[in-house]
């Protein structure tokens, strides 16, 4: 089984010669209102990232709606599908792999794992505006040859009441797209995924809860992963599939493993230490392991030299100590 998940990452990333697995060290790319600069890429090359998820989007009023708006006038540049092809082909003028992840964004920021409709029509015409949004994308990834496309972004229940729809959807953009493909499963939804087999990737948004501790240390954040990381183990093995972990990162807070997923405002402390931790911790537990295949830190902004900071607590890592963390593990990685 081991054989089989260095076969699939061997074919993605090149030949593995005798050395060790590259991994798919990578930023998550926010989209801008703005065109990425070789400035911004410059950036990214300075942490030795050698891939990035673009992420162009399409909205929802509300959860209760089955109407995907997108690839409009009133977006910003880098969410729509002329910014994305911006996007890419800079990445890849660079060198760098590219992994396609179109999401979806409800309106007040609404959870997008519990979009359920309360009707079949309400079903039926949400299934029919998905999938022009997911293959007008597919079609810009096979266009442009990305590296990676992603089908979806935590759709928890859309995915566990339409698992026919979903599985109809892959083969359509096998159809049209020649790369590898994958899902970002929440870390809590992963497991129920029906369509693993399909994919080439099993993706995991990994905001595991691993501490209820103030700042832990990173033996206690290892530890905490121990639970996790056997049933993520378990599910590669199983499905003889690699783990990507499309979106990870943790917040420059208090207590930022204790719910990693929050975006609230709940601990507005700073906490540059935590943050440091918990990105050293993953990348020990899992960046040595042979059924993973890397990931994407969430999340990284263009103008590098105004993001983030040592006053911001939110995710990005941009210009805190974090940050080099993460430099020197995608360097010798």
């Amino acid at each position: 089984m081991k054989q089989f998940c260095i076969i699939i990452l061997c074919s993605l990333l090149g030949s593995c010669n005798d050395g060790p697995i590259e991994k798919l060290n990578g930023v998550s790319f926010v989209a801008s209102r703005n065109a990425v600069t070789q400035k911004d890429v410059d950036a990214v090359h300075d942490i030795y990232a050698k891939c990035a998820a673009v992420m162009p989007f399409g909205f929802i009023r509300d959860k209760d709606s089955p109407e995907i708006i997108f690839d409009t006038s009133r977006q910003w540049f880098g969410e729509t599908r002329t910014g994305t092809r911006q996007y890419v082909d800079i990445l890849h003028d660079n060198g760098l792999k590219v992994m396609l992840k179109p999401q979806i964004w409800i309106s007040r920021g609404e959870f997008t794992g519990s979009m359920k409709m309360d009707s079949e029509e309400k079903w039926k015409a949400l299934e029919i505006s998905y999938e022009k949004f997911i293959m007008a994308y597919a079609s810009l990834a096979q266009e442009t040859q990305v590296d990676a496309f992603c089908v979806g972004t935590e759709l928890e229940q859309f995915v566990n009441h339409r698992p026919a729809y979903w599985k109809s959807l892959i083969l359509k953009i096998r159809g049209i797209y020649s790369g590898k493909l994958t899902y970002a499963a929440n870390w809590d939804e992963y497991g129920r995924v029906p369509f693993w087999d399909q994919l080439d990737f099993i993706g995991i948004d990994a905001y595991f809860p691993l501490s209820d501790q103030k700042t832990p240390t990173v033996a206690q954040l290892r530890q905490g992963w121990q639970k996790h990381k056997d049933k993520i183990r378990t599910l590669s093995m199983a499905v003889d599939k690699p783990v990507l972990f499309t979106e990870y990162g943790y917040r420059s807070n208090n207590y930022t493993a204790k719910r990693p997923w929050l975006v609230d405002h709940s601990e507005d402390d700073i906490n540059l230490d935590a943050q440091v931790n918990a990105t050293q911790a993953i990348f020990e537990e899992f960046w040595n392991e042979e059924w993973f295949a890397g990931g994407f830190v969430w999340k990284w902004f263009i103008d590098h030299e105004k993001a983030g900071g040592p006053m911001d607590n939110r995710f990005t890592p941009q210009n805190k100590p974090a940050q080099e963390v993460i430099k020197n593990f995608y360097k010798r990685t």
